[in-house]
């Protein structure tokens, strides 16, 4: 091997080497350096230098993570038992705790959000966690972004997707409902009823001081009765009119 040769593959290496120590990072990136072995800085985005050998990069996403949290086997507080799934929105906010603190955060994040859903919502029963969804949800996301704090990852949300009941449970709320239906109907109707006696007795009040709207709306009535077309009317007649008949009657017996 010739001088040439041999002064061609040193360069060669070198400007390997050199290419080497050039990175490119994003704008949602970061680089974690480490330089023999220990945390030196974080850089990025945009050109970067690592020296090989001496220095090593991890890079870390920026961006918000979605993340489906896996159907969980929920108790409740009423020993009901519900399958229950949710999705998790969080962000990398500190890359050096990311890296340095726990060794994968995007399973520790996983875990951790499926135990914290177990967990609270075995506190709540079935009504709860139907009815009141976005408060569980904020539960959930405040608890989950407390925990996650030290390993620089920011909870920004958590949503619960589904609540999944067997077959027995969902008839058994239905007839609930049903039931709660029913009785509301009854509920209306006696107060119906109500409202119509109170207003009959404010009618029979009125009429007890004024006799003479007694006798219109009797004669209202019986156009009512005549205009309907009956081949049979049963004519009643007020005891006020008989007591004033047989006042006659007795008068003309007298004379």
């Amino acid at each position: 091997m010739d001088l040439v040769t041999v002064v061609f593959f040193i360069v060669a290496i070198i400007i390997l080497f050199l290419a080497s120590a050039f990175r490119v990072l994003r704008e949602y990136q970061r680089g974690v350096i480490f330089q023999l072995g220990r945390f030196w800085k974080v850089k990025g985005p945009g050109l970067i230098i690592v020296i090989p050998v001496i220095q090593t990069m991890v890079r870390v996403d920026l961006r918000t993570v979605v993340m489906d949290v896996p159907s969980q086997d929920v108790i409740s507080r009423d020993n009901v038992s519900v399958k229950v799934n949710a999705v998790l929105y969080f962000r990398v906010i500190d890359p050096e705790r990311a890296i340095i603190q726990v060794e994968d955060f995007d399973v520790a994040t996983s875990q951790l959000a499926q135990t914290t859903l177990r967990s609270v919502l075995g506190q709540h029963e079935l009504d709860e966690m139907l009815a009141s969804r976005e408060k569980l949800n904020s539960d959930i996301q405040k608890i989950l972004d407390e925990q996650t704090d030290a390993w620089g990852i920011k909870v920004a949300n958590v949503e619960i997707k589904h609540v999944d009941l067997n077959e027995s449970m969902i008839r058994a709320i239905a007839r609930q409902a049903e039931a709660e239906r029913e009785r509301r109907a009854k509920v209306i109707h006696a107060e119906g009823e109500l409202q119509a006696s109170q207003r009959l007795l404010e009618a029979s009040q009125v009429l007890a001081k004024q006799p003479q709207a007694l006798q219109l709306r009797y004669l209202q009535t019986l156009t009512e009765i005549a205009g309907e077309k009956n081949s049979t009317i049963v004519f009643p007649l007020p005891m006020e009119f008989m007591s004033s008949l047989q006042k006659t009657l007795d008068k003309q017996l007298e004379k």
